[in-house]
């Protein structure tokens, strides 16, 4: 089975502060150790000039630049930072790492390159990986204060927490109880189960301050540790009491009732919160947005959850974001026609609202519904000519109607917004070497496949389709069935790749493999697919077994009755 992974999931990256705090022309502290060889008037030039297109947010020129100032100088730890700033700006973790290595390998002890090595490793939850670089940068660096407190914390979520204790001690020694390194520490002793000791610590920093709402929540906590759910709830309706209308304690006792699956006492604090000026719309949208993504909510709550929405809409009349959490309710509800008609709504109040068409798109994608795709796609893409998503989505609703010649104008568009954005590009090659596919230029296809694979020989979605495009043409079948099978094995519980999997090892005859692995997609529990049965209704028919086949069959016709093909197939099997 194909699979596409589409452009709406954005991901945002950051790495520790200590890493990108410098924002001037020249990082302090940069050695640029240089080669007996080196041409500095030349090397100043060139990287004087990859700094301004940095500056100017032309990525992939700077990024020119500087690779012309590493051939010129190979021992310029700046610019593999430089480089490596840029990349990680774009997702590229791993190119990023690569070059902050380089950096690190010219000069070992500069805090910069170890504490954003530290803080790649961090974002990838490589914990080990990043402790050791921290350790590098405290050895080096005793002085700093705020990196040993980095350490200390990444001690405790790796669960080092006697390591954790010792460096969140020296502190409490050195400066006295204090809202930094105690807190740390209270929060260590929580992790390790030692509530005793988080109770002394809290209670200490509660009598300085006794109405702090991060002291009262880490109260909260230690009696919830304990087992005292009751004292827990004291703890904040005493703040309350104290406080009614303070946003930060409301907005505490919200995340602590949703962790105890209070949803009763939730909904009665939740309109005051939704009514209260002193919290911020952003806090509210979080929230909201937060309980939208709870299953439970979502089935118990339903109507209440729509209420409290509409309410926090009409507060907000002329908000952009706001409206949208209704739809993304209904959504999560899986009610698409009701989310696309209020969606619809929104647009046709505001027809700007980027974000409304944005969503607006993707539920037409989910729904299948790829003639408003097309129609609303295209408005979308000429109302909003420099959006990527927009190009792509409009190419989508085109492909799937045939209309292959709007569908690949379109992605050349889309290439072009794309930029320097790998990711992006790979997207848009994966769909263009689906038209090629579709319009039977299969030489086109298959080409447009490998141009992908070269650009990231890893994505496992280009190596899934291109598999299964060349099991569909019963071509390469060896290579097909050795990319599906590397596909498996790096994402072993995804069914579209096992259904990819599966249909190779038919086409390659093995057909006790192919059948066990169909069997065990369709008996995992997920939402069921008709290609599923589609295709073991094909692998049984090759066993002979056409009354399984046919029973596959049908189900594969109730599923999408789209799929009229299979009449003929059962048909004949029956004959």
């Amino acid at each position: 089975m194909k699979s596409f992974r589409y452009w709406y999931i954005f991901l945002f990256f950051s790495v520790l502060s200590f890493s990108s705090c410098n924002k001037r022309l020249f990082v302090s502290g940069l050695s640029d150790k240089t080669n007996e060889k080196y041409d500095s008037a030349a090397f100043n030039y060139v990287y004087v000039e990859a700094l301004k297109q940095k500056l100017m947010g032309n990525g992939g020129d700077a990024l020119k630049y500087l690779e012309q100032s590493i051939k010129i100088n190979p021992l310029s730890d700046a610019a593999y930072y430089e480089m490596a700033q840029i990349v990680i700006a774009n997702n590229d973790i791993k190119n990023g790492k690569r070059f902050i290595t380089n950096a690190l390998s010219i000069d070992s002890n500069n805090i910069w390159y170890l504490t954003m090595l530290a803080g790649l490793y961090y974002q990838e939850k490589n914990l080990d990986s990043a402790i050791i670089f921290y350790e590098r940068a405290v050895k080096n660096y005793p002085e700093k204060v705020n990196l040993q407190l980095a350490l200390g914390n990444l001690y405790s979520e790796n669960k080092s927490y006697e390591k954790a204790g010792a460096i969140f001690d020296l502190f409490d020694k050195k400066y006295g109880v204090n809202e930094t390194s105690t807190v740390s520490s209270i929060k260590n002793l929580i992790a390790a189960g030692k509530f005793d000791d988080a109770l002394e610590k809290a209670l200490t920093l509660l009598k300085e301050n006794p109405d702090e709402i991060q002291y009262n929540g880490l109260l909260a906590e230690i009696y919830r540790g304990k087992g005292d759910n009751q004292k827990a709830m004291d703890v904040y309706n005493k703040l309350l009491e104290r406080n009614p209308d303070n946003a930060q304690i409301q907005l505490s006792l919200c995340d602590f009732l949703i962790s105890e699956k209070s949803y009763d006492d939730l909904f009665t604090l939740l309109n005051s919160v939704i009514l209260n000026n002193k919290v911020e719309r952003e806090a509210k949208i979080s929230l909201m947005a937060k309980l939208i993504e709870i299953p439970e909510l979502n089935q118990q709550f339903g109507d209440k959850m729509m209420i409290t929405l509409m309410v926090l809409e009409a507060n907000y009349n002329d908000d952009n974001i706001v409206p949208l959490l209704r739809p993304e309710l209904l959504i999560k509800q899986n009610k698409l026609i009701d989310a696309s008609e209020r969606l619809e709504e929104i647009i046709k109040a505001n027809p700007d609202d980027y974000y409304a068409w944005e969503k607006l798109l993707i539920v037409y994608l989910q729904l299948k519904d790829y003639n408003k795709l097309l129609s609303k796609g295209e408005e979308c893409a000429t109302k909003f000519n420099r959006s990527f998503p927009a190009k792509l989505l409009y190419a989508n609703g085109a492909l799937e109607l045939g209309k292959y010649e709007i569908a690949l104008e379109e992605l050349k568009k889309a290439e072009i917004l794309a930029e320097d954005n790998k990711d992006f590009i790979i997207q848009v090659l994966t769909m263009r070497a689906d038209v090629y596919y579709r319009m039977k230029d299969y030489l086109k296809a298959f080409e447009t496949f490998r141009l992908a694979l070269k650009s990231d020989n890893q994505d496992l979605t280009v190596i899934n389709n291109y598999a299964y495009y060349l099991a569909e043409q019963n071509t390469n079948l060896t290579e097909a069935e050795e990319m599906a099978r590397k596909v498996i094995e790096k994402e072993k519980g995804n069914s579209t790749f096992l259904d990819t999997y599966g249909w190779v090892l038919y086409k390659r005859g093995k057909l006790k493999e192919a059948a066990r692995v169909m069997e065990s997609i369709i008996s995992s529990g997920q939402k069921p697919d008709a290609v599923w049965y589609e295709h073991y209704g094909y692998i049984l028919k090759k066993q002979r077994k056409c009354n399984e086949a046919i029973t596959n069959w049908n189900i594969a016709l109730k599923l999408d009755g789209s799929k009229t093909e299979l009449i003929k197939e059962i048909e004949n099997c029956k004959k």
